[in-house]
């Protein structure tokens, strides 16, 4: 890749539990880490020992690594970082959070999905508390929530959130993206316990097969043994 400056992230006056992350890549130097942070006399050291914690797994020697947090929890923050490295490197790693135990449960096919609650796949802030609500299932949405150049990062953090953010026993869904977008999404949610995927804008029979094989072929590879449902979207005529 040509480019050596990404970002990864949002900030700004109304942004909170998240971070805009600037990595600029450089020959030599080492790394240097800028951390602009309400919490940093108390955590600044230990924030950005974890974030060269990150870029020394990522093979990152030289690098500077800009910070802007607005109160990122580590697991919003990794995915930032993991998601600017890879806007600029062709690497297959992935820095995974501790799994937490609370999450690896199982639904029923039948269960009562009278309240869903959905939440943008790019907004780590109503995420964390998004349990408490008690809702009978969480929608992570990949989709229409998020924009087009956000896609990339709205996985990896929806990956950290399923990992990580105990949901009180609500179904943990994500609604997909179309096409191969789609099929995409779903290896970045289904070796982490999704329960449901929601397959958006179904017209075709076939855009639904696509996604059960994908889905199989995961609980596979990563011995996955909780069941995933799928739910269809039929939002047309033709889907009708």
């Amino acid at each position: 890749m040509d480019a050596t400056v990404s970002k990864a992230g949002n900030s700004g006056p109304k942004i909170r539990s998240d971070c805009e992350v600037e990595l600029e890549l450089r020959e030599s130097g080492g790394i240097e880490i800028n951390l602009v942070s309400r919490v940093y006399s108390l955590y600044g050291e230990s924030i950005k020992k974890d974030c060269e914690n990150i870029l020394n797994f990522f093979g990152v020697g030289n690098a500077v690594l800009r910070i802007n947090d607005s109160g990122a929890l580590p697991f919003v923050l990794h995915a930032r970082i993991e998601s600017a490295v890879k806007k600029l490197t062709d690497t297959k790693l992935e820095f995974l959070p501790e799994f937490n135990e609370e999450n690896k449960y199982s639904t029923e096919r039948n269960r009562f999905r009278f309240t869903r609650l959905y939440l943008p796949g790019n907004t780590p802030s109503l995420m964390i508390n998004a349990g408490l609500h008690s809702p009978d299932g969480i929608i992570l949405d990949l989709e229409d929530s998020v924009a087009p150049e956000k896609k990339d990062e709205a996985r990896i953090l929806v990956r950290n959130a399923l990992r990580q953010i105990n949901f009180y026993w609500a179904e943990r869904m994500v609604r997909i993206n179309q096409g191969e977008a789609g099929l995409n999404d779903l290896k970045y949610v289904i070796p982490h316990y999704v329960n449901l995927v929601l397959i958006p804008k179904c017209e075709y029979p076939e855009e639904v097969q696509s996604v059960e094989e994908e889905i199989s072929r995961l609980c596979d590879e990563y011995n996955i043994p909780v069941p995933v449902y799928l739910m269809p979207i039929i939002e047309s005529a033709r889907g009708v």
